[in-house]
């Protein structure tokens, strides 16, 4: 089998949060050879959705949106106040999906980003249950919508919930909705994973999404993720999606302190891109 590949990058490699003057980037992105351009949606009232799809337009790239997940939006806590503002969230994030013509949202919805800590497997299970059930929720939203959700596992540092493709497959079978599928970033896998190529066959064709930067965030290529084993397992399970370089800008300390970012990873993030792009273009051809 064979995979075909669209390569995009997040805007999160240069700027956040992004808002509609961000489209600013948008040029440069696509002068680069990217046609995809991934967009964190930290806040969607800062994001004019119609002079964002012009822009998108204008320059040809496709845009796609990934949700933010803090503490104020974890379907696991015990408020359910915390519960409704994700799925009010949630509910702008599909809007500017139906404004993109894109077909899903993307991110670790099932918790707060960050939230790793040791507790009872009792408390485990009811976080779980929470997640389970509200996710859900959003399932439905998402097929009200003409949508899915692309869940992606994380590392253990960043989520005690969900950390392999396995993980995610089973909290995909709890859920039981045919709009839970699944993203899977690169970085995340090599920290969590025994071998890309299973966890790629244990997700088959729930896979919506492939993020990838190298095993220490830098530039893909530069580290040492397995590349072709990730080629082969993208290959034989027919991939055909996006791949979209995400990393972060050291520049803005919030962010760069929230990914433990305490360094340059490139000599300029414009470095950044065009580098990771040339080598995922010779390891992925067209």
């Amino acid at each position: 089998m064979s995979c075909k590949i669209q390569f995009g990058v997040s805007t999160w490699l240069w700027q956040s949060p992004f808002g509609t003057e961000s489209i600013s980037l948008f040029p440069k992105i696509k002068d680069m050879g990217f046609d995809v351009v991934e967009i964190p949606v930290e806040d969607p009232d800062r994001i004019d959705g119609k002079s964002v799809r012009r822009a998108l337009d204008d320059n040809g790239l496709k845009g796609l949106v990934c949700g933010v997940f803090g503490p104020t939006k974890d379907l696991t806590h015990e408020e359910p106040r915390v519960h409704e503002h994700c799925f009010h969230y949630l509910e702008k994030c599909f809007e500017l999906c139906r404004l993109w013509d894109v077909n899903f949202v993307a991110g670790p919805m099932y918790a707060a980003a960050g939230k790793a800590r040791m507790v009872s497997d009792e408390q485990r299970k009811i976080e779980w249950d929470r997640a389970v059930t509200n996710l859900r929720k959003v399932c439905r939203m998402a097929q009200n919508s003409g949508c899915d959700v692309a869940l992606e596992p994380l590392n253990r540092f960043e989520s005690d919930l969900v950390n392999t493709a396995e993980d995610v497959m089973r909290l995909i079978g709890d859920i039981n909705h045919p709009s839970a599928k699944v993203l899977l970033d690169g970085f995340h896998m090599t920290i969590e994973e025994k071998s890309l190529r299973e966890a790629l066959h244990r997700v088959g064709d729930r896979l919506l999404h492939v993020q990838v930067s190298e095993n220490d965030r830098g530039i893909p290529g530069t580290g040492l993720t397995p590349w072709g084993e990730f080629k082969t397992g993208l290959e034989e399970i027919g991939y055909e999606g996006a791949m979209v370089i995400e990393s972060f800008t050291p520049e803005i300390k919030e962010l760069a302190g929230a990914v433990c970012i305490w360094k340059n990873l490139a000599e300029n993030q414009d470095h950044f891109a065009s580098e990771g792009l040339q080598f995922l273009k010779k390891t992925f051809p067209l």
